[in-house]
């Protein structure tokens, strides 16, 4: 950890080879941290990055890895269960400042509420923790997402643990839009029904929702290393978009194509649309100091860099 003001940060990064972890590791870069990044060593960080393998399932296996490495922040991309954080709390105790888990708006997936959902709506310190459930089934965590990282924020909230407080930050991150490396292929599930004029399956009673654009939330997440508030935040930016909206934009770029929505009661219903209504609230973060964009004034610069402005 570092000793004083001025000194270089410490900041170890699980996971990020992709998507937004990738934009988080050269900010830290460019601002001048000493970053350390672990994975199972399937892709080498960016130059000057050090790298550690290791697999995070495995408490040896990341506890060797880490060695006698103490942080300022670790920032944790890829914790998708409680048994993760588990692993993760034990190893970390006593080893970083602070612990920056990157969950989801999905945590919300119980709530319906009109009004934008406050960070309160889910307080990880009242989750139930249930280390038996199949998490190693990725069928069972592919269909259990939210529920996985709410209950991993539970774990780092110190509902399972006796001792001192763990200093951590849970960031739910609204959907993310944008980039050329978008491997989610939503945006293009709507493009390959607009070219086509297959018909878009969307809820009988469809919600808009909050979203943020992929530079963004790498913002989010470096400014966030560089705070020093704990606990559960919200990170979208400001306004709703229904799937109408994502729709027109995505349209704009087929002019041949056409939008058909069916609405359906039961059954698979496209990316981006919603039966219930948990937009977040996003007034914590702002309060804080993070000044964030319009999602409206985004939008169409991220589905060209997605779908390509030729597309």
């Amino acid at each position: 950890m570092r000793s004083g003001e001025g000194a270089v940060r410490e900041i170890c990064v699980i996971g990020g080879n992709r998507y937004f972890g990738k934009r988080l590791i050269a900010r830290l870069m460019a601002a001048g941290d000493r970053v350390t990044v672990v994975n199972r060593g399937s892709s080498a960080p960016p130059a000057g990055a050090i790298h550690l393998v290791a697999d995070r399932n495995d408490e040896n296996s990341l506890e060797n890895a880490l060695g006698s490495r103490t942080f300022d922040v670790v920032i944790d991309q890829v914790c998708y269960t409680p048994r993760q954080a588990e692993i993760a709390r034990r190893v970390c105790a006593g080893r970083t400042r602070r612990y920056v888990m990157t969950s989801t708006v999905e945590v919300y997936a119980y709530e319906d509420s009109a009004a934008l959902v406050r960070e309160d709506a889910v307080d990880p310190r009242t989750v139930a923790v249930d280390l038996e459930l199949p998490w190693d089934d990725p069928e069972f965590l592919d269909t259990h997402y939210g529920e996985g990282k709410r209950q991993a924020e539970a774990v780092f909230a110190g509902a399972r643990a006796d001792g001192p407080a763990f200093p951590y930050v849970a960031v739910r991150v609204a959907h993310v839009l944008g980039g050329d490396d978008d491997f989610t292929g939503r945006l293009n599930h709507y493009a390959d029904r607009i070219r086509t004029g297959e018909a878009i399956s969307v809820p009988t009673v469809n919600h808009p929702a909050t979203y943020i654009h992929v530079e963004e939330i790498a913002d989010f997440l470096a400014w966030t290393a560089g705070a020093d508030f704990t606990g559960p935040v919200n990170a979208a930016s400001h306004g709703l978009l229904t799937t109408e909206e994502l729709c027109e934009a995505v349209a704009a770029h087929i002019p041949e194509g056409k939008t058909v929505f069916q609405s359906v009661e039961v059954g698979e219903v496209s990316p981006f649309s919603f039966a219930r209504s948990y937009g977040m609230d996003n007034s914590r973060a702002t309060q804080l100091g993070f000044t964030f964009g319009e999602v409206r004034e985004w939008l169409p610069r991220a589905v060209a860099e997605t779908l390509g402005k030729d597309n």
